[in-house]
C-alpha cells in the first residue's frame, strides 16, 4: 500500500533511481535548450513519445508479465500525462528567456510539493528532519525567483505551475505503486503525451498570437529539419531513460522520502550550463541553490 513504510533496500534503490535519472534530465535538457532554435516544443516531446513507443512496445511484448500493455490502470496514466504534457510544455516555453539554472532552481520548489501532497493524499509521514530540509529548499526557490526585485519577470510563473504539476505527478505514481511495472508506466505515461501535446500546440496557436519571441510555441512541422531525426532520436532515449528511473524511485519508495534528493539536478545543471553556454548563474539564484 502507498502509505506502507519503506524497507531500507527500497528506500536505496529509490534514492539511486533518482540520482541516476536525474543525470540524464539534465542532458535532456541540455539538448533541449540547444533544439529549441530549430525545433518547436511540440516536435521535440513527440519525437521522446514516438522513441518511447518503438523502444518499449516491442520490449513489454518479448519481457512477458510482470509488464502488460493491456492495463485497467491507464486513467492513472493518462491523468499523469495530462500533467507532464502541459507542465514542461511551459518548463520548456521559459528556456529562451532564462537560464538553465534559474529555470531549474524554480522549478525545484516541486519536492516540497510533493511531499505535502503525499501527506495529504496518501498519508505518508513526514518527520522533522524532512519538513526542515523541504523549507530550507523552498526558501531557496523564492529567493532565486527575486519576486520583489527589478529583475523579476513573468515568465518565472512557467516553472513554478511545472513544479506543480511534475508534483502530482509523482504522487500519482506512488498511488500506481508497483501494481504496475516501471515499463508499463512509462510506456502509457509518455505515449499519451505524445498523443495530447500535438492538439495542444495546435489549439494554443489558434487561441493566442504568439509573437516572435515565442517562436519555439509556434505550430509548425521542421520538415526542413529531418536531417536531424538522429539528434530527435537521441532526444528521446535519454528522456525514456530518465522517466524510467525517475517513475521507479517513486514507485518503490516515499515520495516525501525520495523527494529531496530531486535536489541534485541543480549543481548537475548548472555546471553543464556554465560548460556549454558559459552561463554564470545571478546572485540570488546561487544563494537560492
Amino acid at each position: 500500500t502507498p502509505d506502507k513504510p519503506t524497507a531500507p533496500s527500497r528506500a536505496l534503490q529509490g534514492i539511486v533511481c533518482v540520482e541516476t535519472g536525474m543525470l540524464f534530465f539534465v542532458v535532456q535538457d541540455g539538448m533541449m535548450k540547444t533544439m529549441l532554435d530549430q525545433y518547436p516544443v511540440w516536435t521535440l516531446i513527440f519525437a521522446r513519445s514516438v522513441i518511447t513507443v518503438l523502444v518499449l512496445t516491442p520490449l513489454i511484448l518479448s519481457l512477458g508479465h510482470p509488464h502488460r500493455l493491456l492495463t485497467p490502470l491507464w486513467p492513472l496514466h493518462l491523468a499523469r500525462a495530462v500533467l507532464f504534457a502541459t507542465g514542461f510544455t511551459l518548463f520548456y516555453a521559459a528556456f529562451p528567456f532564462m537560464h538553465l539554472a534559474e529555470v531549474s532552481t524554480i522549478f525545484f520548489s516541486a519536492p516540497l510539493i510533493t511531499a505535502l501532497l503525499a501527506a495529504l493524499w496518501l498519508g505518508e509521514k513526514i518527520g522533522p528532519h524532512r519538513i526542515g530540509a523541504l523549507c530550507v529548499g523552498f526558501a531557496g526557490v523564492i529567493i532565486a525567483m527575486n519576486p520583489t526585485g527589478e529583475t523579476f519577470r513573468w515568465i518565472a510563473v512557467f516553472p513554478l505551475i511545472c513544479a506543480t504539476t511534475y508534483a502530482a505527478s509523482q504522487v500519482l505514481a506512488r498511488k500506481i505503486g508497483e501494481r504496475e511495472s516501471t515499463l508499463t508506466a512509462c510506456l502509457y505515461t509518455i505515449a499519451f503525451s505524445g498523443c495530447l501535446i500535438l492538439p495542444m500546440g495546435w489549439a494554443l496557436n489558434q487561441v493566442l498570437d504568439l509573437g516572435p519571441e515565442f517562436h519555439h510555441l509556434r505550430w509548425a512541422w521542421p520538415t526542413e529539419n529531418l536531417a536531424g531525426v538522429h539528434r530527435l532520436a537521441l532526444l528521446g532515449f535519454v528522456g525514456m531513460a530518465g522517466f524510467m528511473l525517475l517513475s521507479r524511485a517513486y514507485q518503490v519508495a516515499n515520495a516525501s522520502l525520495v523527494a529531496p534528493f530531486d535536489y541534485s539536478y541543480l549543481p548537475f545543471a548548472a555546471v553543464m550550463a556554465f560548460v556549454l553556454w558559459h552561463e554564470v548563474p545571478a546572485a540570488t539564484t546561487l544563494l537560492g541553490m
